[in-house]
This record gives structure tokens, sequence and C-alpha cells, in this order.
């Protein structure tokens, strides 16, 4: 299979973080059920193509988001793994089911924008932060750890664009109350690297410190790339991406999807930064979940490296096969 060449640009980090939302943040915008025992395999094979870090689920309530109504079942499945595994929490009765499922990481999920506040928490953007400062200080005395994300940094559809101050309120919120990293999010994506640049500075300004930064970028113009490189370039070194670029977000109708792992990685190793990940194992793990759900992947590395994997990877699906077990 083919490679990148590696050829290095500048002062960029030696070794990047992926952190991986296929499983959670890939699956939740599919409108076909996913099975459990298919989410298993899918989270099994992402760890063994070198991914330490992989969003599992989300104990949101089924009306929410049906695709996810399984967290308990999943991880009881899953059971022990090596790694970091974070799962997204929305509330008290989300951290009391993660807290009996054994979990040990947990996410909050905050918005820079009142509109988004509203349609995906039911509350003011305040109101959600009251809240989620009970959450965090409950888990933070169980000892987990805690990501917090901030969605709509660059821009909401409702709203239009993102004043950054907004976004630095609501990320410096999450970290006073004890989050140890932040995601930013491009939920609708947005962005483009002159943005994300003026909004790392303007969190460094705040006090944020590069090292609890990651960034999260949705393709929707084409620019996750790019805005990753802007991210790289001022010393960000964990980035959010979905195996085969699943995803977007249920409650954002103008939201596309994730920044595909296989584009990200290629990228990476291109520029000569290790991440530990087996493209081609990553590449068939894709390919393999893409045939499950009944259609193609866009991530254009997979597709490029695609016809250089094996025929049974490359076997099509036969949709009513794939379904008869739901």
């Amino acid at each position: 299979m083919r490679t990148p060449t590696a050829v290095s640009l500048g002062a960029l980090p030696s070794h990047v973080t992926i952190y991986e939302v296929g499983a959670r943040d890939g699956l939740q915008n599919e409108s076909t059920v996913v099975d459990v025992a298919t989410k298993v395999e899918f989270i099994h094979r992402l760890i063994d193509s070198g991914l330490r870090n992989v969003e599992l689920t989300s104990f949101v309530p089924a009306s929410w988001v049906p695709q996810l109504a399984d967290a308990e079942e999943l991880l009881a499945r899953l059971g022990p793994l090596s790694g970091r595994h974070p799962v997204l929490v929305p509330n008290e009765r989300g951290l009391e089911r993660a807290l009996a499922s054994g979990v040990r990481e947990i996410a909050v999920f905050a918005s820079a924008t009142e509109t988004f506040a509203q349609r995906n928490l039911n509350r003011t953007v305040r109101e959600s932060l009251d809240a989620f400062a009970v959450v965090v200080a409950r888990a933070l005395a169980e000892g987990l750890a805690v990501r917090g994300y901030v969605s709509m940094c660059f821009g909401d559809p409702w709203e239009g664009d993102v004043a950054p101050d907004q976004v630095v309120d609501v990320a410096r919120a999450l970290l006073d109350m004890g989050c140890a990293e932040l995601s930013l999010g491009d939920t609708i994506g947005v962005a483009t690297p002159g943005a994300v640049a003026r909004l790392l500075e303007l969190l460094g300004e705040r006090d944020v410190r590069v090292e609890q930064i990651a960034v999260h970028f949705h393709d929707t113009y084409g620019q996750a790339l790019a805005n990753t490189l802007a991210a790289l370039e001022r010393g960000v070194t964990t980035i959010d991406a979905s195996a085969g670029g699943l995803g977007g977000c249920p409650f954002a109708g103008s939201a596309t999807g994730n920044l595909a792992t296989e584009d990200l990685v290629w990228q990476l190793h291109g520029l000569g930064i290790e991440t530990g990940v087996d493209l081609e194992a990553l590449c068939r793990t894709s390919l393999w979940m893409a045939q499950r759900l009944g259609r193609p992947s866009p991530s254009r590395t997979l597709n490029a490296l695609a016809p250089t994997l094996t025929s049974s990877e490359r076997e099509p699906v036969d949709s009513k096969k794939e379904d008869s077990h739901e």
C-alpha cells in the first residue's frame, strides 16, 4: 500500500495524539442503528490500528440519540481496554450511569452560542455551564478525568459568525471548573486557518496553555486539514478525527462529516510526525464499517488506497443481509 513521503515542515510537533471520535460522534449521526456487536468490533479494530484514545459512546437519553441507547451494554461487552477511552455525559444522570459502568474519564459538551445551547441542551450558555460545574465536581471527586468540548467555536447556523471572545469565555469556564483538556469544535466546518490562529492566540492571552487544547474540525468547506496545519504550527498536539470521516451533529443541520482519521494520518505521516497509527489497518477498519453502513466513505485517503486492499475487504455489502440482525 502506498504511503506518503515524509518531509518535515518547520517547527511542528514531533508526535501528535489522535483522539478518535468515530464510535461516538461518528455513529451518532447515522440514521440506521448499528448493532452493539458491530460497534464492539469497530472499537477493537480502531484500537488494534494504533489509536490509543478512542471515545466510546455517550450516556444521553435514548430519545435524544437512539444510536447510543446501548451505552451500558457496549461497555459491558468491551470490558477493560488499554489506552484512554472517555464517554460523553450530558448531565448528572448521565454521570451516574457512567460511574455505574466503571468509566474512568468523561467528556462534557458546552456551546459557545446561545441558540445551540438551547437546541442541544435546553439551557442557556450560563445555565449549561452551571450544570456542568456540578457534574465535573462530582466526577473529579470520584477520581475521573474530564474533557470539555466547546461547540460552535467559529460559526453557528442560526447566529452566523461567532465572536472569539465568547468562545474564550466558555473555554476558560470549563478549565476553571476542572476540565483537563479542551476540544475546540468547528461544528459546521466554516473555520479557515486565520480564524484558527486568532482563536488560539486569544486563548493564550487568557492563560490557556496550548497543552490543554485539542481541535475538532469538520470538513464542510474542505478546510479541515488546512485548519489542522494552522493548529499544529501553534503547538497543538491533540487532534480529534473520525475514522472514515463518519459523523456530523444531529442538532446542527448544516454540520457535515468530521475530519477523516485517514486523511489526518496521511498528512501527519507526510510531515514526519509520529502518530502510532498503522494507516493500512485503519483503512481496512474504515472500509469495513462503510460496508456495514451500506455507503461509501467521504475520506479521500481511504478511497485512494482502497483499490490496494484485499478483495475481501472491498466486497460489496448486501444491505438486506446486514440489516437482518437488527
